[in-house]
């Protein structure tokens, strides 16, 4: 039976099992006439079209999690923290005597994260030692200040500052500089002489811990310096052995070396190896040579002669010996507050191996490479 004629039939089929029923006269009419619309049509064949359903897809957007922060660090290091408590607390800045020979050994160096060398009198030097991540008991030899040093401490966001006084003009200019005066002339209970030395190399800090736990306040120091992850290389470095240092134009009483030895800077002094009061060679694992201009003071010393300080603020060449590379840089510096940046030959923060570094300010012309 063709398909036209299936639909007559049961149109037929329809109205019989209706007839006698009320329906709706338009029922019967539409039955009847799609069955005079198939026979017109020739009786075709073919069933009416389907209309296939279609199918909507919507989109599906796959989100990547960004990956994890990396873990904090302590900031004059780059090392990760171990005690939150202690990457919170204030950085604890100590002058440290430098004088050939009564100074030496001095004690608590090798626990300071970052040491400044700047020049005092002649090729003299002293340092300025910031402890945060590490403890030293005792430390010292502890002497007086130079308005050098507010542009290295201010940066720390309030230390603590341990000193011994200063001159008076200088002594005034640093109290004001934007630290907490921990010094011996505020706080002398603090300190005590170690028997063995004598005056004035001889004034030590009880402990970096005490100075800590006294309750001082102060403000958690912000990250100096940019430092690789690990196993990542140095980039734009050149392979040098060390550099040799005298400060000041014509004068080497006091000449400081220091050599690779595959994993720091071996430092040497007067042409003997640098240890500390336990007979530990200073070794960090980064040196930054910041070669800082010297200028005369309003002040002078007990002989008449104007005290120099250093120009901290500005720019300058900086050498920096990481990971057994020298990376030729630059340091810019725009005012006593802000820290010290270090950039590449393409304008990048020159990037350190985490752990302790010594920063030395000669003056520019004043240190020569290793091979």
């Amino acid at each position: 039976m063709s398909w036209g004629a299936r639909i007559i039939a049961a149109a037929s089929s329809f109205l019989s099992t209706t007839r006698g029923k009320a329906i709706a006269g338009g029922s019967a009419v539409v039955v009847v006439g799609a069955a005079a619309l198939v026979a017109a049509q020739g009786g075709s064949e073919s069933p009416p079209p389907t209309t296939e359903a279609t199918t909507t897809t919507e989109a599906t957007t796959t989100t990547t999690a960004p990956p994890p922060p990396p873990p904090p660090v302590y900031p004059l290091t780059g090392l990760p923290v171990v005690d939150p408590a202690v990457a919170a607390r204030a950085a604890l800045a100590v002058k440290v005597d430098n004088v050939e020979p009564a100074s030496r050994p001095q004690i608590g160096l090798n626990q300071a994260d970052i040491v400044y060398e700047e020049r005092v009198e002649g090729a003299v030097t002293r340092f300025m030692a910031v402890f945060h991540s590490g403890e030293a008991e005792p430390v010292g030899p502890v002497r007086s200040a130079r308005t050098s040093d507010i542009g290295l401490f201010r940066p720390l966001n309030t230390p603590l500052f341990a000193w011994s006084g200063a001159n008076p003009s200088f002594a005034a200019r640093v109290r004001e500089a934007g630290m907490v005066d921990v010094g011996y002339d505020v706080a002398s209970g603090h300190y005590h002489r170690a028997g063995g030395r004598r005056a004035p190399h001889n004034l030590m800090l009880n402990s970096t811990m005490e100075m800590w736990a006294a309750g001082y306040g102060g403000g958690t120091p912000p990250q100096l310096f940019a430092y690789r992850a690990p196993g990542e290389p140095v980039t734009g470095g050149e392979v040098v052995s060390g550099v040799s240092i005298v400060f000041a134009i014509g004068a080497g009483s006091a000449p400081v070396d220091y050599i690779w030895n595959g994993w720091g800077y071996a430092r040497s002094q007067s042409g003997t190896p640098h240890v500390d009061a336990l007979g530990q060679q200073v070794t960090p694992e980064n040196v930054i040579v910041s070669f800082t201009p010297y200028a005369d003071s309003d002040v002078t010393d007990s002989f008449g002669v104007p005290i120099r300080e250093a120009q901290t603020v500005g720019s300058g060449d900086a050498w920096i010996f990481t990971g057994g590379q020298l990376v030729r840089a630059s340091w810019h510096k725009p005012s006593l507050e802000a820290p010290t940046q270090y950039l590449d030959a393409a304008g990048q923060p020159v990037r350190l191996t985490p752990g302790r570094t010594w920063v030395a300010l000669p003056e520019p012309g004043t240190a020569t490479l290793w091979p």
